[in-house]
């Protein structure tokens, strides 16, 4: 037990999904051990950062074979908790709402949509992708009937803030905002954004310095 409780840093978590894409890949093309210079240069980062990352979980390799791919997909799928399914509820079911809820590979890596709920008196009742609409005033009782373990927040941004309190209220202590807003929860509660806007603004700056067009002023750059 004291093993599982050590801390891992959240710059090594966040980098573990990544790896776990990886060798998930090795894994289909039947290949069998890898070297962590290999992982690196598959994950786009060094190597030294990869044996670093994986000395948190226990694996170290062995010199001259490398790691063994099966072995650390079970390491990272237990670290990540991918041995279960995590139920979620998505809170909005407009365009995006009902975009996430129609994507299959949420189950398929273990995060199934349990609920869909919505505000909109007019979209309860409706059927998406095999899950019926239920109103958001019913949260509490469908976080307990099915166990919500994450809720995803896909509403307008004037609407975050109140749906991650009810989702508080309702026990789900981890949330994903898709809300273009910022949003304040409990420390005991985990909160992940997904800012579609930022990461575009972001593939701009570097577009720009490719480019080598950087616009003077508050306009942008004539035609």
């Amino acid at each position: 037990m004291a093993e599982r409780a050590r801390r891992i840093p959240e710059a090594t978590v966040a980098r573990l999904p990544v790896y776990l894409r990886c060798l998930l890949e090795l894994a289909e093309a039947k290949i069998a051990t890898i070297s962590s210079e290999r992982l690196a240069e598959l994950a786009g980062v060094n190597a030294a950062k990869v044996r670093k990352d994986l000395s948190y979980l226990g694996s170290y390799g062995t010199r001259g074979v490398g790691y063994d791919v099966e072995y650390l997909l079970f390491q990272m799928s237990r670290e990540l908790g991918l041995t279960q399914d995590w139920p979620v509820v998505i809170v909005g079911v407009g365009n995006l709402g009902q975009a996430l809820a129609n994507y299959g590979g949420f189950t398929d890596r273990g995060f199934p949509i349990a609920a869909l709920v919505d505000a909109d008196r007019a979209k309860v009742g409706q059927k998406v992708h095999g899950n019926v609409v239920r109103h958001i005033d019913e949260l509490p009782a469908i976080a307990a009937e099915v166990g919500i373990a994450i809720g995803i927040i896909a509403t307008p941004a004037g609407a975050a803030q109140e749906v991650a309190d009810r989702l508080v209220a309702a026990g789900i202590a981890s949330i994903l905002n898709f809300a273009p807003a910022v949003i304040a929860v409990p420390p005991s509660t985990s909160l992940r954004k997904v800012d579609l806007a930022v990461e575009l603004q972001i593939l701009s700056f570097y577009q720009q310095r490719r480019s080598g067009s950087i616009a003077v002023g508050p306009e942008r750059a004539a035609n």
